[in-house]
């Protein structure tokens, strides 16, 4: 697609990171002048000092039937990654497990180290708590990881591309949403100003899509039963192309993020695949999240181009 290395290049190296307030703001501003190029009205949406959040809006919110998504916010840096298994809910339960009680043990082992040449066995209990509770408000509010390639500048950048290939119309609403690292914030606070909207309109959501030629489609559970939408993302999202679509409408799925504030949803991901393991996001929240496929972006924004017409009555966005 044509631009989108020069977007790619741009969101990577002038605004890899987007963690305090002073990288967010200077990140919408550039782009909302995007989307104001590609023929989108958008503006801001805050809510009050408490929440924090800013999302960026594109679109008639009141007006839409079909909410396109993404979080632009980045996380901190984590030593142990962000190993995540959409497909695998078992084994992503381990993993998520065995950091924790990585975690616990680290401070317990350190807590020992100070309280024991002490000869002092009463520091060890709340010298253990103030450890691990430290760990982990580090692993929520610690230090900005430097890469976020694919989690989630690879989101940005598809719903961007998709911002340049779908025509505005007021059936359709982009929504850049902030705080996704902070508890899914700014995805809560758009749920709470949007009610009838985010309990009864279908969201697509953008994440991490930039790693992987595995692509994985998945409805939510109220999603499942819509028959037209699961035909649309069969249709819309084809084989062939630069990656391999998957819709995963039966069976147990998982993945943390803002589509869990949303009744009506689809996930989008993109992963690798391990013989044994199944599909899988690497790297997220470590040095190593370098990767984001331009031609990922591309595959995602002409399909979804594809998707709205075919699921809005059947041909018209207006």
């Amino acid at each position: 697609m044509e631009g989108i290395d020069s977007l790619k290049k741009y969101l990577l190296t002038v605004h890899p990171v987007r963690k305090t307030g002073a990288q967010k703001r200077e990140f919408r501003q550039w782009l909302l002048r995007e989307l104001k190029r590609a023929g989108w009205k958008a503006g801001e949406e805050t809510y009050g000092k408490w929440n924090g959040s800013v999302n960026v809006v594109a679109g008639d919110p009141d007006r839409a039937d079909i909410f396109l998504c993404a979080h632009y916010d980045t996380g901190s840096r984590m030593l142990i990654p962000d190993f995540v298994l959409p497909a695998n809910v078992l084994a992503h339960i381990c993993y998520h497990l065995a950091a924790a009680l990585a975690l616990a043990a680290a401070a317990f082992l350190l807590a020992l180290a100070v309280s024991f040449p002490l000869d002092q066995p009463g520091l060890m209990l709340p010298l253990f708590l103030v450890l691990a509770v430290a760990g982990l408000w580090l692993a929520a509010y610690g230090p900005a990881n430097q890469s976020n390639a694919n989690g989630n500048s690879s989101g940005v950048l598809a719903l961007m591309a998709a911002a340049r290939e779908v025509r505005p119309g007021k059936r359709v609403c982009l929504v850049f949403l902030d705080n996704n690292e902070r508890s899914l914030l700014g995805a809560s606070a758009f749920k709470k100003r949007h009610i009838d909207k985010a309990s009864q309109c279908l969201f697509i959501d953008l994440d991490c899509v930039g790693d992987g030629e595995e692509l994985l489609l998945i409805p939510s559970k109220y999603s499942r039963w819509d028959g037209a939408l699961l035909e649309a993302l069969e249709s819309s999202f084809p084989e062939g192309e630069e990656m391999r679509p998957h819709v995963l409408s039966k069976g147990l799925q998982y993945y943390p993020s803002d589509n869990r504030k949303f009744k009506f949803h689809v996930t989008v991901c993109a992963c690798r695949y391990l013989a044994g393991l199944g599909y899988y996001i690497p790297h997220l929240r470590t040095k190593k999240d370098t990767v984001l496929r331009e031609e990922n972006a591309a595959y995602i924004a002409r399909s979804l181009a594809r998707f709205l017409p075919a699921y809005l009555d059947g041909g018209a966005e207006e």
